[in-house]
Protein backbone atom coordinates (compact mmCIF):
# COMPACT_ATOMS: atom_id res chain seq x y z
CA UNK A 1 0.00 0.00 0.00
CA UNK A 2 2.75 2.20 1.01
CA UNK A 3 4.82 1.41 -2.34
CA UNK A 4 1.19 2.20 -4.34
CA UNK A 5 1.22 5.69 -2.56
CA UNK A 6 4.87 6.27 -3.00
CA UNK A 7 4.56 5.51 -7.02
CA UNK A 8 1.18 7.97 -7.25
CA UNK A 9 3.17 10.61 -5.31
CA UNK A 10 6.09 10.32 -7.85
CA UNK A 11 3.92 9.86 -11.05
CA UNK A 12 1.84 12.98 -9.57
CA UNK A 13 4.99 15.10 -9.19
CA UNK A 14 6.44 13.70 -12.30
CA UNK A 15 3.81 15.38 -14.82
CA UNK A 16 4.49 19.07 -14.02
CA UNK A 17 8.15 18.34 -14.52
CA UNK A 18 7.91 16.89 -18.13
CA UNK A 19 5.29 19.38 -19.34
CA UNK A 20 7.93 22.48 -18.39
CA UNK A 21 10.72 20.24 -20.09
CA UNK A 22 8.26 20.52 -23.23
CA UNK A 23 7.37 24.29 -22.51
CA UNK A 24 11.26 24.97 -22.72
CA UNK A 25 12.11 22.94 -25.21
CA UNK A 26 9.31 24.41 -27.49
CA UNK A 27 10.28 28.28 -26.30
CA UNK A 28 13.77 27.56 -27.36
CA UNK A 29 13.05 26.42 -30.68
CA UNK A 30 10.48 29.42 -30.95
CA UNK A 31 12.98 31.26 -30.60
CA UNK A 32 15.78 29.89 -33.22
CA UNK A 33 12.63 30.00 -35.74
CA UNK A 34 11.90 33.53 -34.87
CA UNK A 35 15.83 34.24 -35.22
CA UNK A 36 16.29 32.50 -38.65
CA UNK A 37 13.24 34.34 -40.17
CA UNK A 38 14.77 37.25 -38.28
CA UNK A 39 17.84 36.91 -39.95
CA UNK A 40 16.46 36.65 -43.43
CA UNK A 41 14.55 39.09 -43.76
CA UNK A 42 17.10 41.83 -42.42
CA UNK A 43 19.65 40.04 -44.88
CA UNK A 44 17.37 40.43 -47.72
CA UNK A 45 16.61 44.33 -46.47
CA UNK A 46 20.31 44.96 -46.69
CA UNK A 47 20.96 43.28 -50.31
CA UNK A 48 17.80 45.82 -51.18
CA UNK A 49 19.98 48.49 -49.39
CA UNK A 50 23.06 47.61 -51.34
CA UNK A 51 20.40 46.95 -54.71
CA UNK A 52 19.69 50.63 -54.67
CA UNK A 53 22.89 52.33 -53.69
CA UNK A 54 25.14 50.94 -56.55
CA UNK A 55 22.23 51.01 -59.24
CA UNK A 56 21.68 54.81 -58.50
CA UNK A 57 25.29 55.58 -57.51
CA UNK A 58 26.04 54.46 -61.16
CA UNK A 59 23.34 56.24 -62.77
CA UNK A 60 24.35 59.47 -61.79
CA UNK A 61 28.15 58.62 -62.04
CA UNK A 62 27.19 57.98 -66.14
CA UNK A 63 24.88 60.92 -66.29
CA UNK A 64 27.77 62.86 -64.48
CA UNK A 65 30.08 61.90 -66.52
CA UNK A 66 28.69 63.96 -69.48
CA UNK A 67 26.95 66.19 -67.48
CA UNK A 68 27.93 68.51 -65.01
CA UNK A 69 24.67 70.24 -63.86
CA UNK A 70 23.45 69.52 -60.56
CA UNK A 71 20.23 70.02 -61.27
CA UNK A 72 20.79 66.95 -63.85
CA UNK A 73 22.64 64.98 -61.94
CA UNK A 74 19.64 64.93 -58.71
CA UNK A 75 17.18 64.24 -61.00
CA UNK A 76 18.17 61.56 -63.00
CA UNK A 77 19.39 59.84 -59.24
CA UNK A 78 15.76 60.47 -58.35
CA UNK A 79 13.72 58.92 -61.07
CA UNK A 80 16.31 56.17 -60.63
CA UNK A 81 15.21 55.67 -56.92
CA UNK A 82 11.43 56.05 -57.56
CA UNK A 83 12.04 53.81 -60.49
CA UNK A 84 13.89 51.02 -58.94
CA UNK A 85 11.80 51.12 -55.66
CA UNK A 86 8.75 50.37 -57.88
CA UNK A 87 10.18 47.72 -59.61
CA UNK A 88 11.30 46.11 -56.26
CA UNK A 89 8.13 46.22 -54.37
CA UNK A 90 6.09 45.08 -58.01
CA UNK A 91 8.51 41.82 -58.37
CA UNK A 92 8.57 41.39 -54.52
CA UNK A 93 4.97 40.97 -54.38
CA UNK A 94 4.82 39.12 -57.42
CA UNK A 95 7.19 35.98 -56.52
CA UNK A 96 5.84 36.16 -52.79
CA UNK A 97 1.92 36.16 -53.88
CA UNK A 98 3.47 32.66 -55.62
CA UNK A 99 5.05 31.76 -53.08
CA UNK A 100 1.74 32.15 -50.84
CA UNK A 101 -0.79 30.84 -53.64
CA UNK A 102 1.84 27.37 -53.32
CA UNK A 103 1.94 27.10 -49.91
CA UNK A 104 -1.96 27.53 -49.48
CA UNK A 105 -2.59 24.98 -52.29
CA UNK A 106 -0.04 23.02 -50.51
CA UNK A 107 -1.94 22.81 -47.09
CA UNK A 108 -5.18 22.50 -49.07
CA UNK A 109 -4.04 19.02 -49.96
CA UNK A 110 -2.70 18.23 -46.95
CA UNK A 111 -6.23 19.10 -44.76
CA UNK A 112 -7.94 17.21 -47.93
CA UNK A 113 -5.51 14.03 -47.41
CA UNK A 114 -6.51 14.16 -43.65
CA UNK A 115 -10.21 14.40 -44.09
CA UNK A 116 -10.01 16.85 -41.60
CA UNK A 117 -12.71 20.01 -41.86
CA UNK A 118 -12.13 21.29 -38.83
CA UNK A 119 -9.44 24.12 -38.33
CA UNK A 120 -7.11 23.10 -35.30
CA UNK A 121 -5.15 25.26 -33.02
CA UNK A 122 -1.98 24.30 -35.61
CA UNK A 123 -3.16 25.11 -38.34
CA UNK A 124 -4.61 28.72 -37.46
CA UNK A 125 -0.71 29.09 -35.85
CA UNK A 126 0.98 27.95 -39.36
CA UNK A 127 -1.70 30.76 -41.32
CA UNK A 128 0.21 33.62 -38.87
CA UNK A 129 3.98 32.03 -40.52
CA UNK A 130 2.48 32.46 -44.35
CA UNK A 131 4.50 35.14 -45.99
CA UNK A 132 3.15 38.37 -46.52
CA UNK A 133 3.21 39.68 -50.31
CA UNK A 134 2.17 43.24 -49.28
CA UNK A 135 4.87 43.54 -46.30
CA UNK A 136 7.47 41.94 -48.71
CA UNK A 137 6.71 44.62 -51.21
CA UNK A 138 6.90 47.56 -48.88
CA UNK A 139 10.18 46.61 -47.09
CA UNK A 140 11.87 46.05 -50.86
CA UNK A 141 11.03 49.45 -51.71
CA UNK A 142 11.66 50.97 -48.15
CA UNK A 143 15.20 49.10 -48.78
CA UNK A 144 15.72 50.13 -52.25
CA UNK A 145 15.44 53.74 -51.17
CA UNK A 146 17.27 53.62 -48.29
CA UNK A 147 20.42 52.49 -50.30
CA UNK A 148 19.61 55.07 -53.42
CA UNK A 149 19.31 57.93 -50.88
CA UNK A 150 23.31 57.98 -50.20
CA UNK A 151 24.00 58.78 -53.46
CA UNK A 152 21.19 61.56 -53.80
CA UNK A 153 22.48 63.22 -50.45
CA UNK A 154 25.97 63.22 -51.16
CA UNK A 155 25.16 64.56 -54.16
CA UNK A 156 22.61 67.72 -53.17
CA UNK A 157 24.67 69.97 -51.56
CA UNK A 158 27.49 70.57 -53.63
CA UNK A 159 27.54 72.46 -56.83
CA UNK A 160 31.49 71.86 -57.63
CA UNK A 161 31.48 69.55 -60.27
CA UNK A 162 34.48 67.31 -59.70
CA UNK A 163 34.24 67.91 -55.60
CA UNK A 164 30.51 66.20 -55.86
CA UNK A 165 32.03 63.08 -57.80
CA UNK A 166 34.24 63.10 -55.07
CA UNK A 167 31.99 63.11 -52.37
CA UNK A 168 30.00 60.71 -54.21
CA UNK A 169 32.03 58.21 -54.94
CA UNK A 170 33.37 58.12 -51.25
CA UNK A 171 30.02 58.09 -49.73
CA UNK A 172 28.82 55.42 -51.67
CA UNK A 173 32.29 53.43 -51.06
CA UNK A 174 31.67 53.89 -47.61
CA UNK A 175 28.32 52.41 -47.49
CA UNK A 176 29.23 49.42 -49.45
CA UNK A 177 31.72 48.25 -46.99
CA UNK A 178 28.90 48.96 -44.31
CA UNK A 179 26.71 46.99 -46.22
CA UNK A 180 29.10 44.22 -47.15
CA UNK A 181 29.41 44.02 -43.44
CA UNK A 182 25.91 43.96 -42.81
CA UNK A 183 25.02 40.92 -45.08
CA UNK A 184 28.28 39.06 -43.74
CA UNK A 185 27.53 39.40 -39.98
CA UNK A 186 24.14 38.43 -41.19
CA UNK A 187 24.74 35.67 -43.37
CA UNK A 188 27.76 33.92 -41.05
CA UNK A 189 30.19 34.57 -43.72
CA UNK A 190 33.01 36.31 -43.54
CA UNK A 191 33.13 40.02 -43.07
CA UNK A 192 36.80 41.01 -44.57
CA UNK A 193 36.34 39.15 -47.63
CA UNK A 194 32.31 39.87 -47.94
CA UNK A 195 32.99 43.31 -47.66
CA UNK A 196 35.50 43.84 -50.05
CA UNK A 197 33.34 41.40 -52.76
CA UNK A 198 30.80 44.38 -52.19
CA UNK A 199 33.29 47.30 -52.11
CA UNK A 200 34.78 45.84 -55.92
CA UNK A 201 31.10 45.26 -57.38
CA UNK A 202 29.97 48.36 -56.59
CA UNK A 203 33.41 50.20 -57.98
CA UNK A 204 32.78 48.22 -60.95
CA UNK A 205 29.44 48.89 -62.04
CA UNK A 206 29.96 52.78 -61.16
CA UNK A 207 33.25 52.70 -63.54
CA UNK A 208 31.38 51.27 -66.25
CA UNK A 209 28.46 53.12 -66.33
CA UNK A 210 30.74 56.55 -65.89
CA UNK A 211 33.24 55.01 -68.53
CA UNK A 212 30.79 53.98 -71.52
CA UNK A 213 28.31 56.76 -70.78
CA UNK A 214 31.27 59.26 -71.55
CA UNK A 215 32.72 57.10 -74.51
CA UNK A 216 29.35 57.21 -76.17
CA UNK A 217 28.67 60.96 -75.29
CA UNK A 218 32.29 61.66 -76.64
CA UNK A 219 31.25 60.34 -79.72
CA UNK A 220 28.40 62.71 -80.56
CA UNK A 221 25.57 60.11 -80.17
Amino acid sequence: MASNQTSLNAARFNLPVNDVEQQATLEVETEEYDYSKRAQWLRAAVLGANDGLVSTASLMMGVGAVKQDIKVMILTGFAGLVAGACSMAIGEFVSVYSQLEIELAQKKREKERRNNGAKDEQEEGEKVSLPNPSQAAAASALAFSVGASVPLLAASFIKEYKVRLGVVFAAVTLALMIFGWLGAALGKAPAVRSSLRVLVGGWLAMAITFGLTRLIGSSGL
